[in-house]
């Protein structure tokens, strides 16, 4: 909703520019402020805080962007739901964290429930999009999320989510710069009214800066299998701002699919929460 907005007068590469620049702008004197005593990274920490960068901020955003511009909407909001289970796959290839059958129905279920929205309960079209061009990009942006969410888990062992998130928008931004560049002119940004820098300004602060920063918080706190659960939770959130700020109606449709999400997301938390107790019930038996 936000993209369309903002894209009236400015170029997908300049809106993502401008965002994660201001969240730089926030975050360094954030993390300067609220930990002096960081460790001082190392070359391969760099590296690491590079690709961060590379893959969460630079290719993701861009072709995030660039899909909400040219792809049909059902499309590029597939990008969101997808995420979920694909984070959950590379999960337990390459952090090796336990996912259980139950795990599974709780990402299908909540992944029901978010297409059930984006299709508007018409979930046989996605059978029907066929395959384009566009959906290269689509694919390059799913993957490039997954990376980011498991690599934040890596370097979130020794840092913490601040750091990581602050590092890897500095690098995104540096990165964007030189394409942006080239793609914004001064016209552009002359015709972009009041309400546009304020939408910048928005996802600056609140979808870049602080939102990120959760989100691997999350990760670090209950891994990024059921982290990315959340992730089905956007349709939803997407859904309620449209009905408050552009008096979109909400539908049964809506309430089917959200019952759904949050069935999902509840169910995995529970079953999270289970094994918890079970791990501990365990320790106590051999202590005493």
């Amino acid at each position: 909703m936000r993209e369309r907005f903002q894209q009236k007068s400015l170029h997908p590469i300049t809106v993502a520019f401008f965002r994660f620049f201001g969240a730089s702008l926030i975050l360094f004197p954030l993390m300067w402020l609220k930990e002096p005593k960081q460790p001082v990274p190392t070359k391969k920490d760099w590296g690491l805080f590079a690709l961060l960068g590379f893959t969460g901020i630079f290719l993701y955003n861009i072709c995030f962007f660039i899909a909400t511009k040219y792809a049909p909407i059902v499309k590029s909001s597939l990008v969101i739901a997808v995420n979920a289970p694909l984070i959950t796959l590379f999960s337990a290839i390459f952090l090796k964290e336990k996912i259980s059958w139950k795990d599974i129905i709780g990402v299908i279920t909540a992944l029901f429930g978010a297409l059930f929205i984006i299709t508007n309960g018409q979930i046989s079209v996605i059978l029907e999009l066929g395959f384009a061009p566009i959906d290269l990009v689509l694919i390059y942006a799913c993957l490039s999320w997954c990376i980011y969410s498991v690599i934040g888990k890596v370097v979130m062992k020794k840092y913490s989510p601040l750091t990581a998130i602050t590092y890897a928008t500095g690098f995104g931004t540096l990165l964007l710069f030189p394409l942006a560049i080239y793609y914004t002119s001064l016209d552009s940004i002359k015709s972009s009214g009041w309400e546009i820098w304020l939408s910048v300004l928005y996802v600056a602060i609140i979808v870049s800066a602080i939102s990120f920063v959760w989100w691997y918080k999350g990760i670090q706190n209950v891994g990024a299998s059921t982290a990315s659960v959340f992730i089905n939770v956007m349709p939803i959130s997407a859904t309620v701002m449209g009905t408050l700020f552009f008096y979109e109606q909400l539908t049964i449709i809506h309430g089917i699919g959200a019952f759904f999400v949050f069935s999902g997301i509840l169910f995995m938390i529970y079953n999270k929460q289970n094994k918890e107790n079970r791990i501990m019930s365990y320790k106590k038996g051999k202590s005493i």
